[in-house]
């Protein structure tokens, strides 16, 4: 199936092969290589779409977004379109990390703006805490794992994403290699810091329940998105919206009350640093973070990969040596029991010319010195 970019299109879907849009004329092939499937999602300036890449033999997957500002007026245009601008200019840079989309395209067409990038097939964390239920202490400490070192690598560019939640976080299904992988995605709100930014007020932007205090003031941090990790793990932790975790009337986070599993005081306290909403009290950069996270006792690695704890060997007790006296005081015991036994079934026994005779004592005598020999020889 094809589907028209044409928002004002009366009926989009079309055949496989068409090249333009039956219902309205509109050329289906962007560039002549990327067909859009069907639509996928849908911002403030943006409408994206599953697609496929026919310039390619095996057709890969693709996702198009689509410059389509909602809002009117010519400040909130020119701001809609600088950041659209923005996110080709940080996936162009930040892409060549694994876990961050690449940027395949950039261009306009029909007058419009495109962006096409590489499609991360898999569910988003909001869809997996709907279909598997709250997160595990284990769960969550892999999840900061992966995260912080994304964050590290796009601190290091001097790239703020400013849109951390669970929407935007996405586990790779495929290929099969791959799977398990965490991907950041979305970095349409993402800002790069300079020494003059740095110090100056901006606009407002990222997603309401996940934003940190100073960025809803336009002032975002490194330390803003630390924040918006801590509040999306709280989220993973409890189902609950994170306005609920929060108490404002006493500046309090409550997210421990609302718990469905047990968690560690150690990861407990550096969740609330993280969530601090004063950013002098908060941790100020990812590697300050991830010191006091490789410091827990954990069952992962410092790659964020599960390890299995390494089994101490059980080794077998050593035999118990039996001391020489002891030995002839258990086999002078047992001698004397057999006498018993033997003189027992003599008085019992009926007189018979076809009766077995007793057992003489030289011969018990034989018997027990070679169990004496026996015991003693294992023993030594």
């Amino acid at each position: 199936m094809s589907y028209c970019l044409n928002p004002n299109c009366p009926n989009p879907q079309n055949g496989n092969n068409q090249k333009f849009c039956l219902s309205c004329g509109y050329k289906l092939l962007l560039k002549e290589r990327y067909r859009a499937i069907k639509p996928i999602g849908k911002g403030g300036f943006s409408r994206t779409f599953l697609a496929r890449d026919e310039d390619k033999p095996s057709k890969p997957h693709c996702v198009i977004k689509q410059f389509y500002p909602q809002a009117q007026g010519t400040g909130t245009l020119a701001k809609a379109i600088e950041l659209f601008n923005q996110e080709a200019m940080r996936l162009d840079e930040l892409g060549k990390h694994r876990q961050i989309p690449e940027l395949l395209a950039y261009f306009t067409q029909d007058d419009r703006q495109y962006l096409v990038q590489e499609f991360i097939d898999g569910l988003n964390l909001a869809q997996e805490l709907r279909q598997g239920g709250v997160y595990s202490q284990t769960q969550i400490q892999q999840l900061l794992h992966e995260l912080l070192r994304i964050l590290q690598f796009c601190h290091q560019k001097q790239v703020i994403h400013r849109d951390i939640k669970p929407e935007n976080i996405i586990r790779r299904q495929n290929p099969p290699k791959l799977r398990g992988q965490i991907v950041l995605v979305d970095f349409g709100a993402s800002k790069v810091v300079t020494q003059t930014s740095m110090h100056q007020t901006g606009t407002s932007i990222g997603s309401p329940e996940y934003v940190a205090p100073e960025q809803i003031r336009g002032r975002a941090l490194f330390a803003s998105d630390i924040y918006s990790l801590a509040v999306t793990c709280i989220h993973l932790l409890t189902a609950r919206s994170p306005f609920d975790l929060y108490d404002i009337n006493n500046d309090i986070w409550l997210w421990r009350n609302y718990l469905k599993t047990s968690i560690n005081q150690d990861l407990s306290q550096i969740l609330d640093k993280m969530l601090a909403t004063t950013p002098a009290r908060r941790y100020k950069s990812v590697d300050e973070v991830l010191k006091d996270l490789n410091s827990l006792p954990t069952l992962i690695s410092q790659t964020g990969n599960f390890v299995k704890p390494i089994q101490t060997p059980v080794k077998p007790a050593p035999p118990t040596k039996i001391s020489s006296s002891k030995i002839d005081e258990e086999l002078e015991e047992m001698k004397t029991m057999f006498i018993k036994n033997k003189n027992s079934q003599k008085k019992n026994s009926t007189s018979s010319p076809q009766g077995t005779p007793p057992s003489k004592h030289n011969k018990i005598d034989d018997e027990l010195e070679e169990l004496k020999k026996k015991y003693r020889n294992n023993n030594s």
